[in-house]
């Protein structure tokens, strides 16, 4: 795809992108679109991890990006996640379906078992740039439901219509997001059990969060590949999560597919361009720092997010 046009402007993609996919391992394409484009935007956090794809199906536009890089060169903790956050909300998009690969802590989640996960618990240890409002704007935007769960209905939706084809997804679930790079120790893995934990994850944060200070709807797909190290005596290494990876890699593809089709049937709804979160941002930093108090700098990184925030 060498061949395919760059833009470093919105303003020369043809039409909006409200619909994006950011790939996780194992997940690093998707079946059916037309490339038409790459766009790779500098963000006031820098660029994002690749060049985001921009593809075609039926008229309309999705974005693709890889959250780990083109090459798989980013570790979870050096994941340039605020500038993928930047670039896709910039050129438009409004709706996520993140796609990662986890472990299970549960024996009912089995190896390229799916989850749609509906809450997450934060093992990470600070490493990890995950707010936009910092350096004198301050902002709390609310995180008590992690993911959307308007996505998680279509994915649950295409999921239950695939049940008889190989995929099997479980509706609900906490996945737990780990430090990493290095997978779990048994005593954590089995402390993350007694939590109730179901699947874990090195990369799923800070990405839903800044997704929800962008008022972008994020609804990851987990697909189990191991049952990390609680299950028996075995250690999980790479070979063992790239097996079920690539085993069922082509279920993975179908599933996200399904899941674009349908989004992308109502790309001009209030669903797809995520009214449901339209100004909850501006209204956290309205009440929390005061005009006086905001940090020019602070604020201009913001308004690339939001074209004339607080201007008004």
């Amino acid at each position: 795809m060498s061949d395919l046009p760059e833009s470093f402007d919105r303003e020369n993609i043809p039409r909006p992108v409200h619909i994006a996919v950011i790939g996780g391992t194992g997940l690093y394409k998707i079946d059916g679109y037309t490339p038409i484009a790459r766009v790779n935007p500098l963000t006031p956090w820098g660029y994002p991890s690749a060049p985001i794809l921009i593809l075609e199906h039926s008229g309309v536009l999705v974005a693709f990006l890889a959250r780990h890089g083109a090459h798989h060169q980013y570790a979870p903790h050096e994941i340039p996640a605020r500038a993928n956050i930047a670039a896709l909300r910039r050129i438009g998009v409004r709706s996520v379906v993140a796609f990662s690969a986890v472990g299970s802590l549960r024996e009912e989640i089995k190896p390229m078992d799916f989850v749609v996960p509906d809450q997450v618990i934060d093992r990470t240890k600070g490493v990890r740039p995950s707010t936009f409002f910092e350096g004198g704007l301050v902002g709390h935007v609310p995180f008590g439901d992690p993911y959307d769960d308007k996505i998680a209905q279509i994915v649950r939706q295409c999921a239950k219509s695939m049940q008889g084809d190989g995929v099997v997804l479980h509706g609900s679930g906490t996945a737990v997001c780990m430090e990493g790079p290095q997978f779990s120790t048994r005593a954590e893995s089995n402390l993350y059990r007694s939590w109730g934990g179901s699947v874990i994850s090195m990369s799923l944060l800070p990405e839903a969060k800044l997704a929800r200070e962008a008022e972008m709807a994020l609804q990851v797909i987990c697909m189990a590949t191991d049952y990390d190290c609680w299950h028996t005596t075995e250690d999980v290494d790479v070979s063992m999560v790239m097996h079920y990876m690539e085993t069922n890699s082509k279920n993975a593809r179908r599933l996200v597919g399904a899941v674009l089709d349908e989004l992308c049937k109502h790309e001009n709804s209030d669903l797809v361009t995520a009214k449901h979160w339209e100004g909850a941002s501006k209204g956290a930093v309205m009440f929390c720092t005061k005009p006086e108090g905001r940090n020019p700098e602070a604020l201009k990184k913001v308004q690339y997010l939001f074209p004339g925030f607080l201007e008004e």
